[in-house]
C-alpha cells in the first residue's frame, strides 16, 4: 500500500552554512564595525548578539536572507524576546523540528475532512499518510501544500 511521512525538520548542515555565511557578512559590514555583533548556533537555538536592540534587529535581514539562500524555511524559526544583556542585546531564536500534536491533529483533520481516500496516522513528530493510490497521495500532498500551517513540511518516504 502506497504510503509517505510528513516532517517538519531543518537541515542542520546546511543551518551551519548559513549561520556561518550570516557572521562572515555581519564582521564585514560597515555598520557593524568595532561593534560585538555575533551569530552563532547553540543547541537548538540561535543566538544574535550586538551592542544595541537596532543592531540585532539588523541581523535578522541578513540572517533571513542567507537562510533563504540555503532553502530553509523561515517560518522554521521562531524569534525570542529581545534582551538587554550588560552594555549590549541579545536576542535567541528557536529552531522548530517535528511536527506537534495539535498540529499533528489539525493535518490529519484536514486530511480526513478533504474526503480523499487515505488516512492519515499520528506518529510521534510526524504524520504518516497511506492510501490505495499513488494519485490520492499526490492530491494529498497538493493540499497540505496549500494548507497554512505555521511550520514548513517535508514529505518524505513515499514508497509504493
Amino acid at each position: 500500500m502506497p504510503s509517505f511521512d510528513i516532517v517538519s525538520e531543518v537541515d542542520k548542515h546546511e543551518l551551519t552554512n548559513a549561520v556561518d555565511q550570516a557572521h562572515r557578512e555581519i564582521t564585514n559590514r560597515f555598520d557593524f564595525k568595532g561593534s560585538n555583533a555575533s551569530i552563532e548556533i547553540q543547541d537548538e537555538r540561535i543566538a544574535l548578539t550586538a551592542d544595541s536592540d537596532f543592531q540585532v534587529q539588523q541581523m535578522h535581514t541578513v540572517l533571513y536572507q542567507k537562510l533563504t539562500n540555503r532553502k530553509i524555511d523561515i517560518s522554521s524559526l521562531d524569534p525570542q524576546k529581545i534582551e538587554s544583556v550588560g552594555k549590549g542585546a541579545r536576542q535567541y531564536m528557536l529552531v522548530k523540528q517535528g511536527i506537534d500534536k495539535e498540529t499533528a491533529k489539525k493535518i490529519a483533520a484536514q486530511v480526513k475532512e478533504s474526503k480523499i481516500k487515505v488516512q492519515a496516522a499520528i506518529q510521534g513528530e510526524s504524520v504518516r499518510v497511506t492510501g490505495k493510490k499513488r494519485d490520492d497521495l499526490q492530491k494529498t500532498m497538493a493540499l497540505l501544500k496549500e494548507a497554512d500551517l505555521s511550520l514548513p513540511l517535508q514529505f518524505q518516504n513515499f514508497r509504493d
